[in-house]
């Protein structure tokens, strides 16, 4: 199969460690799957993982293939804000795949739900998340819109971990700052299989979308 695109693929595990998904479900259509490696919040703060994960799509870029990012949990988050925010300037990354991804550490809804004392967010940052806390909104994706950068939003409808609310209020955010936005929201909870039928053609369609067609064979 032809490659129309290289995906940095952002694993996830809260920040904490790496989780299972490793994206190579998408390879199958036509994209060369490059898998990147951050630090976790035991061993530096925010934003040292946007800094890791900048790095490796510098080293994943291959001549004019497009470079898109993508990512599940809090991968999906780091995904959205590199694709937001840009490797090295904003609008330099094709387009972001992000699954069921946090995007709001002030939601108190994903925060009813974690066990007391047990908050990823206060170990990404260091502290509690805050309003007005300069590394909280540095952290929140809404804050890094405007690029017009093309976004998928996959989200399971009984995502416990990562309320699909907060999909939903992203996609309307994206949506009013210009960018082209694709929202699937389905059955199903936290960490879903990627390829899975809706799943991949969600993906396939948002693709179709944002990279140039693929030749013939």
């Amino acid at each position: 199969m032809t490659e129309r695109g290289v995906l940095l693929w952002i694993h996830g595990g809260g920040w904490r460690a790496r989780a299972h998904e490793d994206g190579a479900a998408l390879a199958s259509l036509g994209l060369r799957v490059v898998p990147a490696g951050y630090r976790f919040s035991h061993q530096a703060r925010w934003p040292a993982q946007l800094d890791d994960v900048r790095a490796a799509a510098r080293a994943a870029r291959a001549g004019d293939l497009p470079l898109l990012v993508g990512g599940d949990s809090a991968g999906g988050m780091l995904a959205l804000q590199v694709a937001l925010r840009g490797v090295d300037r904003p609008g330099d990354v094709a387009g972001a795949l992000a699954y069921w991804a946090p995007v709001d550490p002030l939601d108190p809804e994903q925060r009813r739900h974690r066990p007391p004392g047990d908050d990823p967010w206060t170990d990404l940052l260091g502290h509690p998340p805050a309003a007005g806390d300069p590394a909280t909104t540095d952290a929140t994706v809404a804050t890094h819109l405007g690029s017009g950068v093309p976004v998928l939003l996959v989200q399971g409808r009984d995502d416990v971990p990562v309320p699909a609310a907060q999909a939903v209020g992203l996609a309307a955010r994206l949506l009013a700052a210009g960018h082209p936005t694709h929202l699937w929201l389905t059955h199903g909870g936290h960490a879903l299989d990627l390829a899975r039928p809706d799943l991949r053609a969600v993906a396939a369609a948002f693709l179709d979308s944002v990279l140039p067609e693929a030749p013939a064979d």
